[in-house]
This record gives structure tokens, C-alpha cells and sequence, in this order.
């Protein structure tokens, strides 16, 4: 019965490939690389539940061996890059900036953004403050001393 499962795996695995290649990162390839692995099982004649393990022993290697390979090839991102060149910035805060009500807005150059403190100040529209890093789409900010 284990070897008439093997185009089970293989349009598995198809489906794995084609989903790749909506993806970003190489991920879900090596699930497809896995059902490959699984569906030479069932030819051969293994149990579904070696079929199993092969695909989920497979799977896992080359998805950790893929990590580590990219961690040693991506460098890591130089400062002013990307979402850290705005640190260090100077904004004019817009509307009154307060963690708790989570309310705020910065306006730095000509773009304008929702803000929160860094220290849990409530900071009043005017005041300077200094952009400290970008927390998703807020920037995190700190008063200017005599930034008022």
C-alpha cells in the first residue's frame, strides 16, 4: 500500500515549489525537497509512518542548514541604511504625544508620523524632540533639552 502514496508526496511537493515562488526567502522549498525525499520512500516500499519521518527529518535539516548558510553570508545592515537613517533625526512633535492614550504625531522634514516616548513623557505639540529608533511605523523619540 506505501508505494501507490508516492504521487501524493510528489504533488505535495509541486505544491511546495510553486508556493516558493510567492515567498520571499527559500523556505517552503525544502518542504517540497522533503516530499520529494518521502515519495522515494513510498517507491521503495517504506511504512507511511517512515514516509513520514523522512519528509519531517528532511525538511527540517535543510531549512536549518539553509539558516545558518544565509546568516554567515548576510552582513549585517551598516547604520544610516534603511530604516535606521532616521535616528538621530529632529522632528517638531504635532499632536501631543502620550503613551497611554497612545496618541501622537511627528512631523520630520515633510513627512509627517505617529510618535510614542521614549521615557512615557507626555509631550506637548512644539516641543523638539530627537528620533531614538523606529519601532514598526512608529518612531520612538526623546525631548530635546530646551527643545520647548
Amino acid at each position: 500500500m506505501s508505494t501507490n502514496v508516492w504521487w501524493i508526496w510528489m504533488i505535495l511537493a509541486a505544491i511546495f515549489f510553486v508556493g516558493e515562488i510567492f515567498t520571499a526567502a527559500f523556505f517552503i522549498l525544502w518542504f517540497g525537497v522533503g516530499a520529494v525525499a518521502a515519495g522515494v520512500f513510498a517507491l521503495v516500499g517504506a511504512s507511511l509512518g517512515w514516509q513520514f519521518v523522512v519528509f519531517i527529518l528532511v525538511s527540517l535539516a535543510l531549512v536549518a542548514a539553509s539558516r545558518r548558510f544565509a546568516e554567515r553570508f548576510t552582513k549585517a545592515q551598516p547604520p544610516g541604511i534603511g530604516a535606521d537613517r532616521f535616528v538621530g533625526e529632529i522632528c517638531d512633535v504635532l499632536d501631543e504625544i502620550n503613551n497611554a492614550n497612545n496618541t501622537g504625531r511627528v512631523r520630520m522634514n515633510r513627512e509627517e508620523w505617529r510618535a510614542e516616548s521614549d521615557t512615557g513623557d507626555v509631550l506637548a505639540p512644539g516641543t523638539r524632540v530627537v528620533v531614538v529608533r523606529l519601532s514598526g511605523t512608529h518612531l520612538v523619540v526623546r525631548k530635546i533639552a530646551g527643545g520647548e
